[in-house]
């Protein structure tokens, strides 16, 4: 089973995404509201996937990634947001971040991204 962490500073898209990936079977092993939140937790929950909001108070989902792959180099990473483009694509991909996917695009698409970054294919 695939192991998820959800960084989100809203709570309902914290509670939407951890149940329909729980539903789908995937094991959801941390949930965060901000970045500090969620490098406090990130290696005792080993996830195989962190799904990062980009816009958060504090520590931004960049930033976040960027201190997430200092201490886990090998980490993948999905940049879930509203608001991608293609310089929010290209700051991502330099921070290290595997995939960007926007939230307009739906759950099934992060779910197969999730899945394909964690090695299962589609």
């Amino acid at each position: 089973m695939t192991r998820v962490f959800i960084i989100d500073d809203t709570s309902q898209m914290r509670r939407m995404l951890e149940q329909m990936l729980t539903l789908d079977e995937f094991e959801v092993v941390g949930v965060a509201a901000n970045g500090a939140e969620a490098l406090t937790q990130m290696d005792e929950a080993n996830p195989d996937v962190v799904v990062i909001d980009y816009k958060m108070p504090g520590l931004d989902g960049i930033t976040t990634a960027r201190l997430v792959l200092e201490e886990r180099p090998h980490q993948a990473i999905i940049l879930y947001t509203a608001y991608l483009d293609a310089d929010l694509e290209r700051k991502a991909a330099k921070a290290g971040v595997a995939l960007c996917v926007e939230k307009a695009e739906g759950i099934l698409t992060l779910e197969r991204d999730i899945r394909r970054l964690a090695g299962q294919g589609f």
